[in-house]
């Protein structure tokens, strides 16, 4: 009987032996804890060898994300002395020379025009024009603030200097060598100037392209003091837009020195309806809009700016505007924006490309 009770403990010892089983079933869980965060450092590092950014890995040829962008071989470079040299000379001939366009039409105002003392003024500023010219003076006293339109190609680069510091030298200089005016103020209110015409104000546009296109605009005081813009309801409509650019050209009478130019803004945010004003009066005088739809809008509107009779430097006439130039852009379903700006009978600009 003694050893039949140690066969049956015999039995009973292998229970124990049930604990190592579970801890075998916790080991696997480690590793798979460890490989996700493997898995996600191998993904990080496949982010970063995909950017355009990244250094080309050991080992690797040349066929990397970064090599396929545009190859530096295809970017030009333009010295930045050249962009100082251009604007210095565009800002004089601007304030010495105007352009065709803006001689034309001054002629052709003097053909339309009824009134005696209205033929008289657009003899007078004709004859203006070419003793600027001839003797290389300002057109008007008032030589402006430096307005600088540029569009950068996106395959040039501007080497040896800033574009922002090379036009402002540019500026600095031909205001200097031309002996113009310098009208601008480093500060709104403490109204100090800067005795150099500098800082220019600047708008730089990003195109397609390894050229760089300058426009010099010499905007006067006179006509920019009668810019104005308005958030009109959706529900004004065309009418509503009408209503405003006349409304502006009344208000403004003699103050821009007529006979004008209008720059007429539509739709875009607050800002860039102001920026599409001014951009308008870039185009040549006289030149249709693009969409008939527009084109036949500055017709009508140049009409009714004339009909308000306020003539030749304000004294009464046929002619107060020599053109309305408008450019639309989308706007919010909430939004009419609409902006003038006005330029005076000297439409200065000039233009380069480099």
């Amino acid at each position: 009987m003694p050893k039949a009770k140690k066969k049956a403990k015999a039995k009973t010892k292998p229970k124990p032996k049930s604990k190592p089983r579970k801890k075998v079933v916790k080991k696997p869980a480690k590793p798979k804890a460890r490989q996700k965060k493997t898995t996600h450092k191998r993904r990080t590092s496949a982010v970063l060898e995909a950017s355009p950014f990244a250094a080309p890995a050991a080992g690797r040829d040349e066929g990397t994300a970064m090599s396929k962008a545009a190859p530096l071989s295809a970017v030009r470079e333009i010295p930045a002395k050249n962009i100082t040299d251009t604007v210095a000379r565009l800002a004089m001939e601007a304030n010495f020379n105007l352009e065709k366009d803006v001689l034309d039409a001054l002629k052709r105002g003097l053909g339309v025009e009824e009134s005696p003392v209205g033929k008289e003024i657009f003899n007078q500023l004709l004859e203006n024009a070419g003793i600027a010219r001839a003797e290389r003076m300002p057109i008007c006293q008032d030589t402006g603030l430096a307005v600088v339109f540029v569009d950068l190609g996106q395959d040039a680069h501007v080497a040896g200097g800033s574009l922002d510091g090379a036009i402002n030298e540019g500026v600095r200089r031909g205001y200097a060598e031309g002996y113009l005016r310098k009208s601008v103020l480093g500060d709104p209110l403490k109204r100090v100037n800067t005795k150099d015409n500098t800082p220019a104000v600047i708008h730089t546009r990003i195109v397609p392209g390894n050229k760089l296109t300058l426009w010099v605009v010499p905007k006067g005081g006179g006509s920019e003091n009668m810019s104005r813009i308005a958030m009109l309801k959706p529900a004004d409509g065309v009418e509503g837009v009408k209503k405003f650019v006349v409304e502006s050209v009344r208000v403004a009478s003699a103050n821009p020195c007529p006979p004008i130019i209008v720059g007429v803004g539509i739709g875009g945010s607050f800002e860039q309806c102001a920026m599409n004003a001014k951009r308008a009066l870039l185009r040549e005088i006289g030149s249709r809009h693009r969409d008939p739809y527009y084109a036949d809008l500055e017709a009508e509107l140049y009409k009714k700016v004339n009909d308000l009779g306020v003539g030749p430097m304000g004294l009464g006439g046929r002619i107060t505007a020599l053109a309305v130039h408008i450019e639309a852009a989308p706007c919010h379903i909430a939004s009419l924006p609409v902006a003038v700006n006005i330029n005076c009978h000297a439409a200065r600009h000039k233009t380069a490309v480099l």
